[in-house]
């Protein structure tokens, strides 16, 4: 008679292969890639080719029909925002800027193969603030992707549905996301963007069955006026896996991040590993999906042993309604520091993620946080969505600094945990399949912490975004 071990792995066995046969049969559609996008709020990354940019041929330009060696794009992005009290800024009152964002793309592939390379300049400006110019909002005339690659597609075998399975390494100033975005992004939202110089390689693709995605890249550190220089002493490295033989019901991405700083005279030495594991997908039909990722960290802190912590969890439900409704509830957890004058570090590493889906006010980052979130999201036609959304922040330590507003610290833990609560609503409407017009505001609640530790009352911000592409 089979023990219970033997019991528990046959019936696990069992398991995986209705999944497989399940999947397979629901490919027999015609189908022709594994990968199904997160249904999770604001978590799909920008391709590796940016979404403005273009394969020649699909364009309406004549001249570049027959280019099909050619990835071409250019857009502009024009940002009105109305800021009162912004608790990122030294001091309060009302700041109304205009930023300015222009991008162009250019790739050449398969005429020079296996050689391949592409390049893409952005020019951030701001104009009408009273506050000091910083690189968040400013970075003019940068080059934000300057790539040599080296691409094969016929190394490795097809997948089941007949997909190659490229194998590339890159060398050069790169910017991509992954995972959720929360901890590589190149902050689309922000006028300017997160960039490397380094190393990047892949087995695969994402219509494949699974892959895996290697980095080694030196973070650029955005200059106002002048060309980006690699951060003194700074790389991360990451090995991230993508499994989508079952991603009908579950994409699975099991990761390795790790962040290498040597002593400078800035900043002291630090060493940061971070195992995480993410999980996505739908539950069938039924309506639900969800997405969970969990990160332990490790290292050394100039002497201080690190031992931190964060995750996600995000559930929806899509009814079967007019205007597509789904609702989500979502939690995010990034450990702090508990005493800042022991031998532990427990401040949880952010990486350079996308900041966004946590703060409609661009208020929180990925460290020292409790994030409960509810949020509705609305699909009125093909050319307009709108989402809104109720927010809750805290410290995850008291003793620990609040990040986005200036680092600012109460080490006595007195001021409280509470950061406030946040309500937020954006209207996206699809004028042209060239032209986007996006409006938002957002009301911030200060809670305790956010009063005594750096100023009383609430803040508002507006916005109204124009988004045009050529190609």
């Amino acid at each position: 008679m089979p023990s219970s071990r033997n019991k528990i792995t046959i019936a696990w066995r069992t398991f995986g292969f209705f999944v497989f046969v399940i999947a397979a049969s629901l490919r027999a559609d015609g189908v022709r890639s594994f990968y199904h996008p997160p249904q999770s709020y604001s978590t799909t990354r920008d391709p590796d080719v940016p979404k403005y940019a273009r394969h020649a041929p699909d364009t309406d330009y004549d001249l570049l029909q027959h280019a099909n060696w050619l990835d071409i794009g250019l857009d502009y992005r024009f940002r009105f925002e109305y800021r009162d009290d912004d608790i990122r800024r030294p001091v309060g009152g009302l700041d109304t800027p205009f930023l300015h964002r222009t991008r162009a793309y250019l790739g050449v592939h398969d005429v020079l193969d296996p050689f391949r390379f592409a390049v893409e300049l952005q020019d951030s400006r701001r104009y009408g603030s009273d506050f000091e110019r910083d690189n968040r909002d400013i970075n003019e005339f940068e080059l934000i992707r300057l790539q040599a690659e080296l691409y094969f597609d016929d190394w490795l075998d097809k997948d089941d549905l007949g997909n190659k399975r490229p194998v590339f390494v890159r060398y050069g100033i790169q910017n991509f996301e992954f995972l959720d975005r929360r901890l590589i992004g190149n902050n689309q939202w922000r006028n300017t963007a997160n960039t490397g110089l380094g190393f990047r390689a892949a087995i695969g693709q994402d219509d494949n069955d699974w892959s895996l995605d290697l980095l080694a890249i030196q973070p650029l550190e955005r200059q106002l006026y002048e060309w980006d220089e690699p951060l003194d002493g700074q790389w991360v490295y990451a090995i991230i896996g993508h499994w989508r033989r079952w991603s009908e019901f579950i994409t699975l991405e099991p990761f390795y991040l790790a962040l290498d700083q040597k002593t400078t005279s800035e900043t002291a030495a630090r060493t940061v590993h971070s195992p995480g594991f993410r999980a996505y997908g739908t539950v069938a039909d039924s309506g639900f999906d969800f997405d969970f990722s969990v990160i332990r960290q490790f290292g050394d802190n100039d002497g201080r042993n690190i031992d931190a912590w964060g995750g996600t969890a995000e559930v929806g439900y899509r009814f079967k309604l007019p205007w597509k409704p789904r609702l989500s509830a979502f939690y995010g957890y990034a450990s702090g520091d508990k005493d800042p004058n022991d031998n532990e570090d427990n401040r949880f590493e952010r990486f350079y993620g996308f900041g966004r889906p946590w703060s409609a006010n661009d208020y929180i980052v990925y460290e020292n946080i409790k994030a409960p979130k509810l949020r509705v999201e609305l699909t009125p036609s093909d050319k307009l969505r709108i989402d809104f959304g109720y927010n809750w922040y805290s410290l995850a330590s008291s003793s620990d600094r609040f990040y986005a507003a200036d680092k600012v610290q109460d080490k006595t833990g007195r001021s409280g945990d509470s950061i406030g609560h946040e309500f937020d609503i954006r209207a996206r409407w699809q004028v042209t399949k060239k032209l986007e017009l996006i409006a938002g505001y957002a009301h911030f609640t200060a809670g305790d912490f956010t009063r005594n530790a750096i100023r009383p009352g609430d803040t508002d911000f507006a916005y109204l975004e124009c988004n045009l592409v050529l190609f």
